[in-house]
Formats: structure tokens, sequence, C-alpha cells
């Protein structure tokens, strides 16, 4: 080969590293949306029932200890939403 031949031949797209970086982050960041999308809608977690929501007899049934101890959370969650302390 000569030398004009050797500056003429170009090299093929898939043996050049910085096309595989173009092309395959998009492609790994697509599968994992993908993923994610596959995850959630098969692993939802089932809706429960609030025993001041429904009167059902299967209703899940807070003791006294548990309901005492959601009390720090639900005054974080109400002062979190109105800004307002009430105390």
């Amino acid at each position: 080969m000569t030398k004009t031949e050797t500056v003429n031949q170009k090299q093929k797209w898939w043996q050049s590293g910085y096309a595989w970086l173009v092309f395959g982050g998009p492609a790994i960041v697509v599968m994992a949306s993908l993923t994610t999308v596959y995850i959630a809608i098969n692993g939802q977690d089932p809706v429960l029932a609030h025993e001041e929501n429904s009167g059902q007899s299967n209703a899940i049934s807070l003791s006294v200890a548990q309901k005492n101890a959601l009390e720090p959370a639900i005054k974080a969650r109400n002062h979190a939403a109105t800004g307002v302390n009430k105390e």
C-alpha cells in the first residue's frame, strides 16, 4: 500500500470508541429506565385500609402504644404541610 491509500482509508464506525460512547451511554439509560418501569409495575405494594377511614372488620387496628409512637411523625407531617406549629 502506498502512503495516500493508507491516509484515505477510513475507520468503520463500530471500530471507533467514541461511537460506542455516543450510542452506548443513552442505550444503557433507556434500558435502565425500562427496567425501573418494569419493577415499578410488577412490584406494587398493596393498599392498606386505615382504621379511621373504613369501618370494615379486616382493617388494621393499631394499639395505643403504636398510635403514640406515630404522634411525632404526624406532627412533623402536619407542620411540613401547613408551616404552622400547633403545640
